[in-house]
């Protein structure tokens, strides 16, 4: 009995938990410029920013819109843990958008990619387009096309472009319903 109640006490915790988190993000989208939907029926969301911008974050996804420009609209992205699908199409006005995760940088134009964040490593993968990936302790970076990955640690050693094999991408496309 007692295991039961804690089940449930904790699985109320957890409904408060995403309940606030839900309402911050909604805040500070609005603050960006952007708008939050729920994608239906799941614990996934839509935001959709000015300049065409669109992120589609997974469930419990971490992570903190930025405007470090104070022009009213999303320019970085501070990602913390899980994933995040990035849609920045090339035909609108941009300054582009960076995403900072604890161990690198990726910064991006008209293009559709995916970065994810597990405990000791960053994860990027394009889509559609081109992005810049670095690690944020500086060093060479590098630029990855259609198709293309890179995994960032905190070892040191040299980026390294990689295409990922299908079943990778489908995996990691799944966590966004796709």
């Amino acid at each position: 009995m007692k295991r039961i109640i804690g089940t449930i006490i904790a699985a109320a915790a957890a409904l408060v938990i995403q309940s606030v988190s839900a309402e911050q993000v909604q805040a500070q989208a609005s603050s960006g410029g952007c708008t939050l939907e729920q994608i239906g029926g799941t614990a996934r969301h839509l935001v959709r920013c000015r300049g065409g911008l669109s992120i589609t974050t997974e469930q419990g996804a971490q992570y903190t819109l930025l405007d470090r420009t104070a022009t009213g609209s999303v320019d970085a992205v501070r990602l913390t843990g899980k994933a995040l699908l990035i849609d920045l199409p090339e035909n609108v006005p941009s300054s582009g958008l960076e995403v900072v995760t604890p161990q690198a940088i990726a910064a991006v134009r008209g293009t559709q990619w995916a970065v994810d964040v597990e405990q000791d490593a960053t994860s990027v993968f394009v889509v559609r387009g081109a992005v810049a990936v670095s690690r944020r302790a500086g060093g060479a970076g590098v630029v990855l096309g259609p198709g293309e990955g890179v995994d960032v640690d905190e070892s040191g050693a040299a980026l390294e472009v990689r295409r990922w094999p299908a079943a990778r991408v489908n995996a990691l496309m799944a966590r966004f319903g796709r």
